[in-house]
């Protein structure tokens, strides 16, 4: 039986990797996710696996498509600012439909920002930077051991719909350190014999490419990607619900901010008033049923993110006219505290909804 272990959220991250089959790496130094290459530097070498510091965070996922391109399990971390100088990269591994994990430890932006906690690429992981039309798969844990147990999922999601997959977190969770257990992985491994270059001696050459001049082709491309993409938003929504089922007030937060957001339920529950928390482990696909079928109960959602509001398109998107909306954000810094929060929704309540709930 697994004994639980102290890990860092990064380092979680990289022993997770190892464990379920990452056979490359390749990344570039920055604050407040360097542990992850630190670390595989030197246990990939032990296990005579690829691991490359390479000069910059482009030339370091053009390596990840060169590798993924081989059939290998392949997996880049980085941080904000830099993942910005990957986007052209990640769209042609979009167009090319290979199975990337990409790890973000987000810091505070825009630009160089500093390394202050943050949440603020919810935007550029679900809607991306790259040009044209594509969709990344993008899971957000809120423990040590989601981590982990999302790093499993990602390199699976990303195998079974050949697509670049992004674990968010932000710097705060990779830098923490909790108990938990690196469990085996629990996923099926995915055939890729069908697409794979490893050499044509005994079947016709194929190529991975995304330049396509004929637009028909292009076009036919693009609808099937999307087809993927409808199965991935019918098939892949994840969610935590937390205190839902008779809630008059729901609030919705990612990330490390969802784990305060459990103390304002059980908070407010005392004083009566019925809060639940809904958190989605999948930024994309959103997990817009489960909202929306909750947002034909509660008469209130209050949003929660450190950015300015970034989820809160989703949100709305979702709950439409069903019920009221309120957010509460802060960009960059110190965490969200309990006690601002609890001030913040008070006004809420104190301000609109008192006499309705």
């Amino acid at each position: 039986m697994n004994q639980k272990e102290l890990l860092k959220g990064n380092i979680a991250i990289a022993k997770a990797a190892i464990n379920c089959g990452c056979k490359c790496y390749f990344g570039y130094p920055i604050t407040p996710q360097t542990e992850i290459g630190e670390y595989l530097s030197n246990e990939m070498e032990k296990r005579n696996l690829a691991y490359v510091c390479a000069e910059s965070e482009i030339a370091a996922i053009n390596m990840c498509i060169g590798a993924s391109s081989s059939g290998a399990k392949t997996m880049t971390s980085s941080s904000s600012c830099a993942v910005s100088l990957m986007q052209e990269a990640i769209s042609y591994a979009c167009s090319d439909e290979l199975p990337i994990v990409i790890v973000n430890v987000m810091r505070a932006g825009p630009g160089q920002g500093y390394i202050y906690p943050s949440q603020g690429d919810y935007d550029q992981s679900t809607i991306g930077g790259g040009n044209g039309d594509y969709r990344i798969i993008c899971l957000s844990p809120s423990t040590v051991q989601e981590c982990i147990d999302m790093t499993y999922k990602a390199f699976y999601l990303a195998q079974k719909y050949k697509n670049p997959t992004i674990l968010l977190l932000d710097g705060l969770l990779g830098q923490m350190a909790e108990p938990a257990i690196i469990n085996d992985n629990p996923y099926e491994e995915i055939d890729n014999s069908s697409w794979v270059l490893k050499g044509a001696k005994n079947r016709p050459s194929r190529q991975i490419n995304s330049l396509e001049p004929n637009q028909t082709k292009l076009n036919s491309h693009i609808f099937k990607m999307f087809e993927k993409y409808k199965q991935l938003e019918e098939n892949e929504q994840d969610y935590e619900d937390f205190m839902c089922d008779d809630a008059d007030i729901i609030i919705c937060a990612f990330g490390s901010l969802a784990r305060c957001a459990k103390d304002l339920c059980s908070y407010y529950r005392q004083k009566g008033i019925k809060m639940g928390l809904f958190r989605p482990k999948t930024l994309y696909p959103f997990p817009n049923k489960k909202l929306e079928e909750l947002s034909l109960r509660a008469k209130l959602f209050i949003d929660i993110e450190m950015n300015m509001g970034q989820m809160l398109r989703d949100v709305r998107l979702t709950i439409s006219h069903n019920a009221k909306i309120s957010f509460i954000g802060k960009p960059v810094g110190d965490w969200l505290k309990k006690e601002e929060l609890i001030d913040a929704i008070d006004k809420i309540l104190k301000e609109n909804y008192a006499t309705s709930l």
